[in-house]
C-alpha cells in the first residue's frame, strides 16, 4: 500500500469506529519538535512515538509518550520485562506497521493484527486530554480525545497498553518554532 492508501485506510477506520478526530494538513514533521504548532493549532499534545525492537528482533514495541520526555531503552527494557530494547529499523516499521521512519505512530497498529507488536504507553499522558498522531503519514497530524484513543481506538485494535513511567529530568525544549 501507499502511503495516501494507508492514510486514507486509517481515516476509513476511526470513521467507522465513530471516532470524531480533527486533522491538520502540513510540511513533512518527521521530529517531535517540528510538531510544537501543530499541535497548538489542533489543540492537543502531539506523542512523541517510538518503534523499539530487542537484538534479536522477537520482541517488537511501540512507545508513545509526552514530547518532553527523555527515552532510556534499559529503564524501558525493564519495565518492559524484555531484553534490551533498542530503536528498529525501516523494514519492520514497514512490515509491522506500514510506516516509515518519522511517521511512526500507534494509528500504524490498525497494520498489526496479529499483536506482534507490544504497547507501551507514558502514564503521564492519562489525563492530558486530547492527544495527536500522524495518520502513518507525516505530512498530517491527527488530534482526538484521550478517552477515544484509550477506550475506542485501541479496543479496535486489539492492543492492550502496558503504561510504563519515565523518571529523570525531561527534555528541555529551547526551539523556536515557524508557524507552517
Amino acid at each position: 500500500m501507499t502511503e495516501s492508501e494507508i492514510r486514507a485506510a486509517v481515516y476509513a477506520r476511526l470513521d467507522a469506529l465513530g471516532i470524531a478526530y480533527r486533522v491538520a494538513r502540513h510540511a513533512p514533521a518527521a521530529h517531535i519538535d517540528d510538531c510544537a504548532e501543530i499541535g497548538r493549532r489542533l489543540g492537543a499534545t502531539v506523542c512523541k512515538n517510538y518503534f523499539l525492537t530487542t537484538k534479536s528482533h522477537r520482541v517488537y514495541c511501540l512507545c508513545v509518550a509526552r514530547p518532553e520526555v527523555r527515552l532510556r531503552t534499559s529503564d524501558l527494557s525493564r519495565q518492559a520485562g524484555t531484553p534490551r530494547l533498542s530503536f528498529a529499523g525501516e523494514d519492520d516499521m514497514v512490515s509491522r506497521l506500514g510506516t516509515r521512519p518519522g511517521s511512526v505512530s500507534p494509528m500504524g497498529l490498525l497494520f498489526d493484527p496479529d499483536g506482534c507488536v507490544r504497547l507501551l504507553v507514558d502514564e503521564g499522558l492519562r489525563g492530558f486530554g486530547d492527544l495527536a498522531f500522524h495518520p502513518c503519514d507525516n505530512t498530517e497530524t491527527l488530534a482526538m480525545s484521550e478517552d477515544d484513543f484509550f477506550n475506542r481506538f485501541l479496543p479496535a485494535t486489539g492492543h492492550v497498553p502496558q503504561f510504563v513511567t519515565f523518571s529523570g529530568r525531561p527534555f528541555e525544549d529551547t526551539t523556536r518554532f515557524d508557524i507552517l
